[in-house]
């Protein structure tokens, strides 16, 4: 469901709420907008929306300030999107919010994790592995650490543009892989965080297949639809041609001039365009506390 047949079924305000979009100081080539003024407890208007998305579809990673909002609400603005998906990982849902993924290296009483406390080691878009993959991801600030904690965002149509034509020609028409489960147990070797899944968890993200590009559905443009996170093969290819093609094009979609850093102010909301961005987290400081919630808005089919 597009976030336009989303919002139709919405009961809008009739009040305009005073607020600016702007670029983030010191990005490069308009990825990154931070939204000032906008409170998103209070319902926005049709007029309001529509700036909003528009905004998405140009600067993908849009940075909501000062957004003081209850879960409930988060959830609800984030309903505005389209059906929201809920995380595999289900022992790290917010209490009584099952939309809401903890991002959090806190742990209870008896010292269990709180929440994916490892959450973007390694570059991705999230639930790409899903038939239908996320439209988009919400990520709201509770807890910061003192030091540490960015979260960087590459924009994967600069990325696609840049690509010599010789190999835009090779990639049109290319399916790969995608798979929850390609660097889990890697991943899980080395961190306390992830618990070990169930068969039925396990049932739950079979692999998915996409074009390696894709067409973004909200402004046309291509892009590269590929992660060095999820992204296990290409098919038609041999094994050596798949990881060969496959490393040359993760290298080349997170250089630095395709790159926003985000550094997390107090009660940040960020929402970001996984169909046009990668995204990996920077780390925190084992012993700094950092909390966040994410919700994740599910998108359509992708297509080439």
């Amino acid at each position: 469901m597009s976030a336009v047949l989303a919002a139709r079924d919405h009961v809008f305000s009739p009040r305009r709420q005073d607020f600016v979009i702007r670029p983030v100081p010191g990005a490069a080539g308009g990825l990154g907008a931070e939204v000032v003024g906008l409170d998103l407890s209070r319902p926005l208007s049709r007029d309001d929306f529509e700036r909003l998305q528009s905004a998405h579809w140009e600067h993908h990673v849009l940075v909501f300030r000062d957004q003081r909002i209850t879960p409930s609400e988060q959830v609800a603005f984030s309903r505005l999107w389209g059906p929201l998906q809920i995380h595999v990982l289900r022992q790290f849902q917010l209490p009584g919010h099952p939309e809401i993924l903890q991002v959090s290296n806190l742990r209870d009483e008896q010292g269990q994790p709180l929440g994916l406390g490892d959450a973007g080691q390694l570059w991705h878009s999230d639930l790409s592995y899903k038939e239908k993959p996320s439209l988009g991801s919400l990520l709201h600030a509770q807890e910061l650490p003192e030091e540490g904690g960015d979260t960087l965002f590459a924009d994967q149509h600069a990325a696609y543009e840049a690509l010599p034509g010789t190999l835009k020609q090779r990639l049109a028409g290319l399916q790969a892989e995608h798979s929850y489960l390609l660097h889990y147990e890697a991943l899980r070797s080395k961190s306390p965080w992830r618990p070990a899944l169930t068969q039925a968890q396990i049932a739950e993200v079979r692999p998915a297949v996409h074009p390696v590009v894709h067409t973004h559905p909200g402004n046309g443009r291509k892009a590269l639809f590929v992660s060095e996170h999820f992204t296990s093969r290409i098919l038609g290819l041999s094994e050596g041609e798949s990881r060969t093609l496959l490393q040359q094009l993760f290298a080349h979609s997170v250089q630095p001039q395709f790159v926003y850093r985000h550094q997390w102010q107090p009660h940040d909301m960020v929402f970001w365009d996984n169909r046009a961005v990668l995204h990996l987290a920077a780390g925190t400081p084992s012993h700094l506390r950092r909390k966040l919630y994410r919700t994740t808005v599910e998108g359509a089919r992708p297509v080439a």
